[in-house]
């Protein structure tokens, strides 16, 4: 559980503080959201895409029990299957992130990853990597679910908070209603194999917009 707990703490350097998840250009697009608004959209990207795609590629890459062959061939296929550009730099930036931090503390597989990710051999999107790092470090299943949903939650939040769109206690509120949600979802059996399926139209529209825009605070 502690180690959870440090893979789920904000200042674990991740990288993801970089990142709104979409948020930026959703708030470009309908501002003047309020908490309510944001809650059901921070519900709609855990059902709609964590726990049918982020979720299923985490497991999946926590399974391949760090066979790097059959971590990459999991990788293209989110690579091949995130259709907005954004979005799919995103993951490698932030799983490249995940990963370098990992390997400057010494774990074996992070350093593997990390030179097949150079070579090219495989592209380290960040939930398939979550999956394969934290299955070396203990983390049970549970927990690795756990921590990723909250890691997404708490990040989609965290941005809506530096975007200036909703107070911190405010953002609190929403990440502490979304915990139930969470505890649901990740207790779903997931057998292998199980397709990755996501639809959040809205979010990804709003981080394709959010790509052209002058100024930016995040990446995506």
């Amino acid at each position: 559980m502690l180690l959870a707990i440090w893979q789920a703490d904000g200042a674990f350097p991740s990288g993801a503080f970089a990142f709104s998840y979409g948020i930026e250009g959703a708030v470009a697009m309908r501002p003047g959201m309020i908490p309510a608004d944001f809650e059901r959209l921070v519900a709609s990207v855990l059902r709609q895409r964590w726990a049918s795609y982020d979720r299923i590629a985490l497991l999946r890459g926590y399974r391949a029990g760090g066979n790097l062959s059959a971590i990459a061939a999991i990788d293209r296929e989110v690579e091949a299957s995130t259709l907005v550009e954004a979005l799919r730099s995103g993951s490698r930036r932030n799983g490249a992130s995940f990963l370098a931090a990992h390997a400057r503390l010494g774990h074996d597989l992070a350093h593997a990853l990390r030179a097949d990710v150079r070579a090219g051999g495989c592209l380290g999107h960040i939930a398939v990597m979550q999956g394969a790092i934290w299955s070396v470090l203990g983390l049970g299943e549970e927990l690795a679910q756990l921590t990723s949903a909250y890691t997404v939650a708490s990040g989609l939040i965290t941005a809506a908070v530096r975007l200036g769109a909703i107070g911190a206690l405010q953002g609190q509120a929403v990440l502490r209603t979304c915990l139930p949600l969470i505890e649901r979802l990740t207790a779903c059996e997931t057998p292998d194999p199980t397709d990755m399926e996501s639809f959040i139209p809205f979010l990804d529209i709003a981080a394709a917009r959010h790509a052209r825009a002058d100024l930016r605070l995040f990446a995506n």
